[in-house]
């Protein structure tokens, strides 16, 4: 028999300067993968250190968190960089997190995009390619973690760079298995007992779940609840206990 094995991943870190997003702590207690905001929508020097410092007291691995430099809209807003920006700013970020981790005791086992980026990613090969191009220039064996179905995904496995691919617990799936907008219904679920026993579902089944309830087939490597609610802690804690219920193995992948 199979033995179902996933990683929980949260973002982490957004706050910035005395503002605090989510209860990281807490968070680092439930989660197996913290994407660490790395200063532009989120998160300072203080904030990342204290984070990455926690995440490894519970063992708990890091990537970096790259955003648009949108510290106002939470990095959900769409900026107009070229590509080209696009690639240095990645860079940018992704040094920050690598120094403060590495100050911290702890090292940055992949890249994860956030927000606006992330979902720009999902769609635009010549944005997934930018991201690509800034992790290859500073580690070609840095894992990304990509949205299912995603660009990223797909161009990260073309070009040879290695890929972790996303599902999420709280989120909504269209009928082409792509995230749905947040300004739709459906796009974000409140209800963990519900949200639960739907990632149950999809890990089983190694497959998203549409609105309609269809189900897509996907490799599944890391399963994300969101970190800035307020209900965060408790979708996170419904999910975990769901999947251990069910036999599922909760931890962080071994590339």
């Amino acid at each position: 028999m199979t033995e179902h094995v996933v990683d929980l991943n949260a973002d982490l870190g957004e706050g910035y300067g005395p503002y605090r997003v989510g209860d990281d702590a807490a968070m680092l207690a439930i989660v197996t993968s913290a994407n660490v905001a790395c200063g532009f929508h989120g998160g300072d020097p203080e904030i990342m250190h204290a984070t990455f410092l926690r995440a490894r007291e519970n063992n708990v691995a890091v990537g970096a968190h790259p955003g648009f430099p949108d510290l106002w809209g939470f990095g959900r807003r769409i900026m107009p960089f070229s590509p080209e920006e696009i690639e240095r700013q990645v860079a940018y970020q992704l040094g920050a997190a690598w120094a403060m981790a590495r100050h911290a005791g702890h090292r940055i086992s992949y890249v994860k995009p956030h927000g606006a980026l992330a979902n720009l990613t999902e769609r635009d090969a010549r944005i997934a390619d930018a991201v690509i191009d800034a992790v290859t220039a500073i580690d070609p064996g840095l894992p990304v973690l990509a949205i299912a179905f995603s660009q990223l995904e797909l161009r990260a496995r073309a070009r040879g760079l290695p890929v972790l691919t996303e599902i999420f617990a709280d989120r909504g799936y269209d009928e082409d298995g792509h995230l749905l907008s947040r300004a739709l219904p459906g796009a974000v679920l409140h209800d963990s007992t519900h949200a639960a026993r739907r990632a149950v579902d999809m890990i089983r089944a190694g497959a998203i779940e549409t609105v309609s309830g269809r189900h897509i087939p996907t490799r599944i490597d890391s399963l994300c609840v969101h970190g800035d609610s307020p209900a965060a802690l408790d979708m996170a804690r419904a999910v975990r206990a769901a999947l251990q219920h069910a036999g599922i193995a909760v931890r962080a992948p071994i590339l």
